[in-house]
């Protein structure tokens, strides 16, 4: 439910989806829990069901290989789970940045909720940054996302902001994401990841590194329709009725895309960017996170995050790279 997410915080600007608590830089861990909406528990319950006898008996059974998740606050349910299934609360998610943000200069930026509790996540400014060409200004973030209904693996991905538009995208070296996944059945063991992700994070030389490759890598007119026609039509289904609606829908994506690029699009006229691959990559990412047509803006945001919006990044990212080498 979007109105759920309306319970996010956030400090400095209002996040590209527009919603949230705004609050003054560096607060403590206990305020975020707060004001980001996440100062409750996931709990635990048998699945039980009832078996109705005859007249007006019934009994009441156990399914013992499975438990109920609900909300501690509401009590709402959020999912039927496996008894081997892990949880991760979400103050284990915020606790994760305690000593990032106190010893090591992070800074958080935004917390909150997704899907009435069953995805959370918070996002910290690293201190890393580089400007491409004059002011194209790109920051480093540490995202650190889970759910509690099994869709997705707690997960600490680095990602980049665009500043002049918000644009995110996640770091990745040789076509592979950085990300550290954690599987539900196992246990996540928060300094082991950041352990790990301290390989991860020194990567962010090598990823800017090719993103000034694309910012000098000049692209002829023919050239960008052909990346978008490779990044936004690969996937036609076959069947023609679907093909038929993809298509339609190709069509309308792939004329936002390119005016983004030809100009429409934030810091599409900055000297990194205009006529660049750099320009091309992020026509596609400022489309996904801020055009691509989506239920709400919570389905945007876990779209551009954690489902096909981020693997449309993914591929454009590949292609840029490709294109560039």
């Amino acid at each position: 439910m979007a109105h759920l997410l309306e319970q996010m915080a956030y400090v400095g600007e209002t996040p590209w989806h527009g919603l949230g608590n705004q609050l003054p830089a560096k607060q403590p861990i206990e305020v975020w829990m707060d004001r980001a909406g996440m100062n409750w528990t996931i709990e635990e319950a048998p699945v039980q069901y009832v078996v109705r006898q005859s007249g007006s008996l019934s009994e009441i059974c156990s399914f013992d290989d499975q438990k109920v998740l609900f909300r501690s606050d509401t009590k709402a349910a959020l999912s039927v789970v496996g008894n081997r299934y892990h949880v991760v609360q979400p103050r284990e998610v915020l606790e994760f940045y305690r000593d990032l943000t106190e010893v090591s200069g992070f800074e958080l930026e935004t917390a909150g909720v997704l899907k009435a509790g069953k995805k959370f996540w918070a996002l910290a400014r690293t201190g890393q940054e580089t400007t491409l060409k004059g002011t194209d200004t790109v920051k480093g973030y540490l995202l650190l996302a889970t759910s509690c209904d099994g869709t997705l693996a707690t997960t600490a991905t680095p990602t980049t902001v665009r500043v002049v538009c918000n644009n995110t995208l996640t770091i990745a070296v040789n076509g592979a994401s950085s990300a550290i996944k954690v599987p539900h059945n196992t246990s996540f063991d928060a300094q082991a990841v950041k352990r790990q992700l301290g390989i991860a994070v020194t990567q962010w030389d090598g990823f800017m590194y090719r993103m000034r490759t694309l910012a000098e890598r000049k692209v002829k007119s023919h050239e960008a329709m052909n990346f978008f026609l490779k990044v936004l039509c690969q996937n036609a289904n076959d069947t023609p009725g679907a093909k038929d609606s993809a298509a339609l829908t190709n069509e309308r994506a792939l004329k936002k895309v390119q005016a983004l690029y030809d100009g429409a699009g934030r810091g599409a006229e900055l000297t990194a960017a205009k006529g660049t691959a750099w320009g091309l990559l992020n026509a596609v990412t400022e489309f996904v996170d801020h055009e691509r047509r989506a239920r709400s803006q919570e389905y945007r945001l876990d779209s551009a995050w954690f489902g096909q919006g981020a693997s449309l990044k993914q591929r454009a990212l590949d292609q840029a790279l490709q294109l560039a080498a």
